[in-house]
């Protein structure tokens, strides 16, 4: 049975950051929550939004999809704000964050920032989690990150998918690049979260997503055939990772001399990893060199003096 779409509940708020950050996911209530923290980046920015939206009204919870850095770039800042608002992270990367280790979260092997931030209690799949005024259920969600959840509000039906889903496509599918088969796995997560029947979905980066116009029959068919593509073409997978994290850098730094860039590329594990899967003839630095140069070719990135991304 396809549920009712409701209107949008007034107490929770769904703040569309773009890139670099992930979409913000204010919960109000008397004990108000954010859901993911985007990028540090604009921490500042971010504790401004949801200091604008909670009003003098303290924040009690912190909690997270997953623990990339564009989704818990935020977490410091907000604690430094509010030192009392308790912490949640993915029961699978607790121990990492609780100790910090960088290797284990990611963030040493993508290049990419995250601000140390304090790990209070884990999120555990098959139970249920207070944030504001409602019970979330917190799901398993593996496939773009192995540890990741999504959470789903049985009341009015809402879906906060993290980066389990888009608008239009999916993310980098992480787990393939340390080898293991999971495009599989990320399309169990896509049934999961469809059989759930959701009236909204919250995804990770842009605005929630409704049943009208279809839009969300429409966003699930295009994640499959996104999936199926890259489950033909693994190859083309591997590729479209080296060039996102490449333009994450750039959005991260603004602008970048080629040959920094080229050399951060070859230093960085990550790119060191889908280099040797891509099984090119070319040394590390002439296949970012290649990248790059295709980037630009396609206006995905410009170069005046130095390369800059503009999106």
């Amino acid at each position: 049975m396809t549920a009712t779409p409701n209107a949008w509940p007034d107490d929770v708020v769904v703040l569309d950051r773009g890139w670099l950050s992930s979409t913000n996911i204010i919960c109000l209530g008397e004990a108000p929550a954010v859901i993911d923290t985007s990028y540090v980046k604009d921490e500042s920015d971010t504790v401004a939004k949801v200091r604008q939206a909670l009003g003098d009204t303290p924040l009690a919870d912190i909690a997270h999809t997953h623990l990339h850095s564009d989704h818990c770039g935020g977490t410091h800042a907000l604690q430094q704000q509010w030192p009392q608002a308790v912490t949640w992270v993915p029961a699978a990367s607790f121990e990492s964050a609780r100790h910090w280790d960088q290797d284990q979260l990611t963030f040493r092997a993508t290049g990419q920032r995250c601000r140390r931030f304090r790990a209070d209690r884990a999120m555990q799949p098959g139970t249920t989690l207070r944030l504001g005024q409602r019970d979330w259920q917190v799901h398993t969600a593996p496939g773009h990150d192995a540890l990741a959840v999504f959470l789903f509000d049985a009341q009015d039906r809402i879906l906060i998918a993290g980066d389990a889903l888009w608008e239009r496509g999916i993310g980098v599918i992480f787990p393939e690049i340390d080898g293991s088969d999971t495009f599989d796995t990320f399309g169990q997560t896509l049934d999961a979260m469809e059989a759930l029947d959701a009236n909204w979905i919250v995804p990770g980066h842009g605005g929630a997503i409704g049943r009208e116009g279809g839009a969300m029959e429409q966003a699930f068919a295009q994640a499959r055939q996104r999936l199926a593509y890259f489950k033909q073409n693994p190859a083309s997978h591997t590729l479209h990772a080296a060039k996102v994290l490449i333009k994450y850098q750039l959005m991260d730094v603004e602008r970048m001399r080629r040959d920094a860039l080229l050399q951060w590329a070859t230093d960085m594990l990550e790119f060191q990893r889908l280099h040797a899967l891509s099984k090119t003839a070319l040394t590390p630095q002439a296949w970012a060199s290649e990248i790059v140069a295709a980037l630009v070719a396609r206006n995905a990135l410009r170069e005046v003096g130095e390369l800059v991304c503009d999106a």
